[in-house]
């Protein structure tokens, strides 16, 4: 495995901005697999710092799925919009710039978030292909579309009541009470938003499970595949939920939720063989 932090930056961006890649480097005379997925993992933390626990522990785990796996060290407050996205943007095309080298698989590049990290990663899933977005990074759309999203109790709405506003307050700023509704995702779904997968508890007093359910009833009004699972207990941030990610204090650890890693990660499957087969069609109907 390499490990390799490369920095990320825009005009804007914070001095620790980064990338830290993990990637599996097998032999190629060594194995049958030539090109893998990558999982591009955005930590949450309200736009106001980033978990750890949300970040290596989680590359680890996808490493020892077969898939390569990056952690990306995006700006935050006093950072506000547009540059945490342009920072995921450009992690998008550092990958597709590196993907001969990495042996990556440009059509299987998949984001998870949690969190705060989801609603950003919710937010490339909107914007990809807005024109503006791929001129600012100096790429193409298709290099900014994920394959598929994973989100981990995710901040979505900015409704009273419902969403997590400091996190939309640490995004957007001074004006940020009367720009909030335009980065609600659940009204930022659209036909080109990529498949989700998504994980809550009932339970959670920092991102109400409605957040999920909304972006969930978004997606389905909109034909696009989406997968909610609600764990009926559980605080918020638990990441994999699992002994590994224990707090200090013995917290972070919820068992009955520990399974919906090894669901996300079927969820990938499905995934990828649902865009392999397209392709084979595609080459078949070009021969």
């Amino acid at each position: 495995m390499k490990y390799l932090e490369i920095p990320i930056r825009t005009e804007e961006s914070l001095e620790y901005a980064r990338l830290e890649t993990y990637i599996l480097d097998t032999p190629a005379e060594k194995i049958r697999i030539k090109k893998r997925p990558m999982i591009l993992i955005c930590p949450g933390g309200g736009y106001e710092k980033l978990s750890y626990r949300e970040g290596e522990p989680l590359a680890v785990h996808f490493l020892s799925k077969g898939y390569h796996a990056c952690v990306l060290r995006y700006s935050v407050a006093p950072v506000r919009y547009p540059v945490p996205l342009l920072e995921l943007g450009e992690a998008m095309k550092t990958i597709h710039q590196h993907a001969e080298e990495w042996s990556v698989d440009r059509e299987l590049i998949f984001l998870h978030g949690a969190s705060a990290g989801g609603h950003l990663a919710g937010m490339l899933g909107a914007f990809w292909n807005q024109e503006w977005l791929a001129e600012r990074l100096g790429t193409f759309a298709d290099h900014l579309k994920p394959a598929g999203l994973l989100l981990s109790y995710p901040v979505i709405t900015a409704r009273e009541g419902e969403g997590h506003l400091p996190s939309f307050r640490n995004l957007l700023g001074e004006n940020w009470e009367s720009e909030r509704m335009k980065y609600s995702l659940e009204l930022l779904v659209n036909k080109d938003t990529p498949p989700a997968f998504l994980w809550h508890t009932g339970t959670d007093a920092t991102v109400p499970v409605i957040n999920s359910i909304r972006y969930t009833m978004a997606m389905q009004e909109k034909g696009i595949p989406a997968e909610l699972h609600i764990f009926p207990e559980g605080e918020h941030g638990l990441s994999l939920a699992s002994p590994l990610v224990e707090r200090f204090d013995g917290s972070g650890v919820q068992e009955c939720c520990q399974s919906w890693i090894d669901l996300a990660d079927e969820w990938i499957q499905r995934i990828c063989k649902k865009i392999s087969k397209k392709n084979d069609l595609k080459e078949n109907e070009n021969e």
